[in-house]
């Protein structure tokens, strides 16, 4: 079953606050680090070139935006778990 009209009407979510700043940015014409908690925002053709801070759970992970993040979410570019391995002894048994 497909999306309702009125969801297709909205289009892809971005978090208002984050999109007024990154035109604002471009407009001027400098480059910054953007901190965002936003990892559900779906990333844009405006944000190809910037680098944006998007928060992990415990510290701000540095992501800079080429053409072929266009339509995924930030979030997807910041792991949130680290993999250590799995559990068990060095040497393998025989």
């Amino acid at each position: 079953m497909g999306r309702s009209a009125k969801l297709q009407e909205r289009g892809p979510f971005v978090e208002s606050k984050l999109l007024k700043r990154v035109q604002a940015m471009n407009d001027s014409g400098n480059k910054q680090v953007l901190k965002t908690g936003s990892r559900a925002s779906t990333i844009y053709q405006d944000f190809v070139g910037h680098t944006f801070a998007v928060h992990d759970g415990r510290k701000h992970v540095p992501v800079y935006v080429t053409e072929d993040m266009v339509g995924h979410k930030l979030g997807e570019f910041a792991p949130t778990r680290t993999y250590r391995g799995h559990a068990g002894g060095k040497t393998t048994r025989r």
